[in-house]
């Protein structure tokens, strides 16, 4: 059974006969839903007579589009050389076991956190690095993940 896609209709109507609009299009149904939902894809290519493929083609090419929901706080993990050399991997291991992921999935089950890997994050400095949403932490060690992810914790229960 499809879902009740007609709160696109808005933002396809802007879109609607304009020349190189699936970026912009796909961001903008994407600041409304959170992501990019399959179901909300082929309602669009449907919709504006765009093939899915093309739709499914941009949407996972650029890094940008989330293809499944996002926690409320992302925390990219720097796998930049200065970092890997840093033990980025084992600072991984150290979130996924304090966010209890289970393995294959980014996302906690509260939809509280969801990890991912980007290239560099530009702190070699600060080698290995975390940021969670805006902010950054360096220097790390497994040992410090637990408390740092306390504090999005605390501040969720205030």
């Amino acid at each position: 059974m499809e879902k009740d896609f007609s709160q696109l209709d808005e933002i396809l109507e802007m879109y609607r006969g304009k020349p190189g609009i699936l970026i912009p299009l796909l961001q903008d149904v994407q600041n409304l839903l959170g992501y990019l939902p399959k179901d909300a894809m082929r309602y669009i290519a449907q919709k504006m007579n765009i093939p899915a493929a093309d739709i499914f083609g941009v949407a996972t090419f650029y890094s940008m589009f989330k293809l499944k929901p996002q926690g409320k706080h992302i925390i990219r993990i720097c796998k930049g050389t200065a970092c890997h050399v840093s033990d980025a991997d084992g600072i991984k291991e150290a979130l996924i076991d304090a966010l209890q992921l289970p393995e294959g999935e980014d996302t906690t089950q509260d939809m509280h956190f969801t990890l991912m890997e980007v290239a560099c994050l530009g702190c070699c400095s600060l080698a290995p690095v975390i940021m969670i949403d805006d902010t950054t932490y360096g220097k790390l060690v497994p040992e410090s993940i637990p408390p740092i992810l306390e504090r999005y914790a605390f501040e969720e229960k205030q």
